[in-house]
């Protein structure tokens, strides 16, 4: 039997391919490597974290009807999250993402949404209909959202009735996205998960690093942020505090995923009332471990 939901993750699931090469890589390089296709997408990524850490999340997306879907919904539920109220259409093809990591180092990638982006607000029926919320009875916990979604359906969330009683968690998914985020700034339920370029991009000013980046956030209208710097110390700010950690020093083994982790242990942190302080911290671990494969102890 499924179990009923204690958060939502909404957005991209989809095929990840992920080639690793263990030297260094150029233009053109041609080298041996690993190249691996896993269940991803920054919204699967996140439940999947969110998953391992006690809650059980469901997924709002966009599927096709094809067997590359079927066996992307099998992976999930096998990973125990609710797919329940996944859109599925016959005409849409199931989105895939490719990346290229050197040694830890993201050397390029590509993240084929198309479907989830032809989709639009159909992803969201379960959040109108009142299967898990209304615009008269919204969804009360919290909503993960990620920037792979239009910029038009991420405006409409912002301002709809439906998700006016949610802790809205919402990451742009890549700099390239970052600025379809603009309307969270002001909104005063959400929480933005960016790293420095992103911010940079979302505030249209570069920043000397993450503390500089979130107060400026803040004084903008966000209601809380938490800015990521790599190596660099990261910042949360909220309710006129700020704070600061440096992350652990990790051998790193690979990138992708590692801000997914960071947001999935921050939530679960902020929900079991640890500080601000220990929430970052705690957050900062899960991605080490991450970024380490899972050689530190998070």
């Amino acid at each position: 039997m499924t179990r009923a939901p204690d958060i939502l993750c909404i957005g991209s699931v989809l095929w990840d391919v992920i080639g690793r090469a263990d030297r260094p890589m150029q233009l053109g390089s041609d080298v041996p490597g690993h190249i691996r296709q896993e269940p991803g997408g920054v919204a699967m990524n996140v439940a999947v974290a969110l998953r391992r850490l006690g809650l059980t999340p469901a997924l709002l997306t966009a599927l096709g009807r094809d067997p590359e879907a079927t066996a992307l919904i099998e992976a999930c539920e096998t990973l125990g999250l609710n797919t329940a109220f996944i859109h599925q259409d016959a005409a849409l093809r199931t989105d895939r993402y490719m990346a290229v990591e050197d040694r830890g180092t993201l050397i390029g990638a590509i993240a084929d949404a198309h479907s989830l982006e032809a989709a639009g607000d159909a992803i969201l029926a379960p959040l109108f209909d009142g299967r898990l919320g209304s615009a008269d009875a919204p969804y009360p916990g919290t909503i993960v959202l990620d920037g792979n979604l239009t910029a038009d359906l991420l405006a409409e969330i912002a301002g709809h009735p439906a998700f006016a009683a949610a802790d809205l968690r919402v990451v742009p998914a890549s700099p390239g996205k970052a600025e379809r985020l603009g309307p969270f700034l002001s909104h005063p339920r959400a929480t933005l998960y960016l790293n420095l370029t992103e911010a940079s991009l979302l505030a249209g000013r570069d920043f000397a690093g993450s503390a500089q980046a979130a107060a400026a956030l803040i004084s903008s209208g966000a209601a809380a942020v938490c800015v990521t710097d790599g190596a660099s110390a990261a910042t949360h700010a909220a309710n006129g505090e700020l704070c600061s950690a440096q992350p652990q020093k990790v051998t790193v083994a690979r990138i992708t995923g590692a801000g997914d982790c960071f947001m999935a242990a921050h939530i679960v942190a902020e929900r079991n009332g640890m500080t601000p302080e220990a929430a970052l911290s705690q957050a900062l671990r899960a991605a080490a471990h991450h970024v380490s494969g899972g050689t530190v102890i998070p």
